[in-house]
């Protein structure tokens, strides 16, 4: 399982750092892919959010300015359904929320350390 992991971030983020740290000293072997200059596609994102376990709306990345600028809480607010949220997030790698760790039959959206221990060990 371990060759087969791919590990999305954003190099300034402190929170990527931390969680590529934490692979790191676990000794986990990942590919890593940066979030904007090889955003994920509207067919990953179709097949990631349902392998999340979480509601489409989880996938973005909720503190960036461009979702601020975007307007896009209100957007969901408003009703945006999943494709049309595919959509936007597929424009655009800063949109998603990040870090994301992709494995076989799991995705897992953002950092949280016991979350990660529990899916990884």
């Amino acid at each position: 399982m371990a060759n087969s992991l791919m590990f999305i971030e954003y190099p300034a983020c402190s929170t990527c750092r931390k969680a590529k740290k934490w692979l790191d000293s676990a000794g986990i072997a990942y590919t890593d892919r940066h979030i904007v200059d090889e955003a994920p596609t509207a067919d990953e994102l179709r097949s990631w959010i349902p392998a999340s376990g979480l509601p489409f709306r989880r996938f973005f990345n909720t503190s960036g300015k461009l979702y601020r600028e975007l307007d896009v809480k209100a957007r969901l607010d408003a009703g945006m359904n999943e494709e049309e949220a595919v959509e936007l997030l597929a424009g655009n790698g800063m949109l998603v929320k990040r870090p994301l760790l992709i494995g076989e039959g799991f995705v897992l959206v953002g950092f949280r350390e016991d979350a990660w221990a529990e899916k990884l060990h």
